[in-house]
């Protein structure tokens, strides 16, 4: 019994010396073979930053008919509500003080030159609002369609699209520059405002993420194995001062609202943009 005790932890340690051979032989070869294998080679596709520079609504979009039946509604129960200000206990002092001097009971030697003082500054007021004129809702820009112009749809959320040569075709885009090594995304879209300083275009940006990507082929003319097409991510940031120089390039950037992107980008590419781009009726005058 000892003795076939003593033959079967033989065989187990021969066996057990057995497979550490094979194992050591094993991460040998691996090692030769990783050591062997070639560096990754850098990746075909390139990284742009793409910025969505956006002007807000400088003016509130009119109101619908039921908007304001609603607005002349509220505003009649706001003045129902609402106490005297203090013009109007003025104009009822000034009323009794009349009536008072009417019915021989008004003090003569009180000065009476701030008796009409109310209605001398409602007469006042009045001149003053038949001055006034508003500026128009629609702007010459509107009237001649002149979609260069920052000056057109007011009450409207733009976007300023800029013309690219890409290949042997011209593309409408978003301004976008290439990645640098060393550098973030956000500050590769910063960069793109920058290459506009020569407007003095001034915008704070809305978050350090991206808020949308594409991806793109290179068209077959400029394709190469290393070369093959580009990954675009998208920045958004609200235009603060400042407009597009025409100066040298006439014709290369429009400012567009939501519903024009399609006269201009592409469908896929459109369809991208969309995703990350809110209604106009959603965004608020900021002026």
């Amino acid at each position: 019994m000892a003795v076939s005790v003593r033959r079967t932890l033989s065989g187990v340690a021969g066996g057990w010396r057995r497979f550490e051979r094979v194992w050591a032989s094993s991460l040998g070869s691996r090692s030769l073979v990783l050591e062997a294998a070639p560096s990754k080679r850098e990746s075909p596709w390139r990284l742009l930053g793409a910025l969505c520079l956006q002007r807000p609504p400088l003016i509130s979009k009119a109101l619908t008919p039921l908007q304001e039946e609603m607005a002349a509604l509220l505003q009649q129960i706001e003045i129902e509500n609402s106490l005297y200000s203090d013009h109007e206990l003025r104009a009822l002092d000034e009323a009794q003080r009349l009536a008072k001097k009417k019915a021989d009971l008004y003090d003569e030697e009180q000065d009476e030159k701030d008796i009409l003082l109310v209605q001398d500054l409602e007469d006042m007021w009045e001149q003053k609002f038949l001055q006034f004129k508003p500026g128009a809702r629609i702007t010459e820009a509107d009237k001649k369609n002149d979609r260069t112009s920052l000056h057109r749809k007011l009450d409207r959320n733009l976007i300023l699209l800029v013309r690219e040569k890409l290949g042997d075709e011209d593309v409408w885009m978003l301004p976008q520059t290439e990645w640098q090594p060393g550098e973030t995304l956000r500050g590769t879209a910063e960069r793109t405002l920058s290459a506009l300083s020569e407007n003095n275009m001034e915008a704070k940006f809305l978050g350090n993420a991206p808020c949308g990507h594409y991806k793109f082929k290179f068209p077959q003319a400029m394709r190469t194995e290393s070369n093959l097409g580009a990954k675009v991510f998208f920045f958004k940031a609200l235009l603060l001062s400042g407009d597009f120089s025409q100066t040298g390039k006439k014709g290369r950037h429009v400012w567009v609202s939501k519903e024009e992107l399609s006269d201009y980008l592409k469908p896929q590419y459109l369809t991208q943009v969309r995703r990350f781009l809110l209604d106009s009726d959603g965004l608020s005058c900021l002026w």
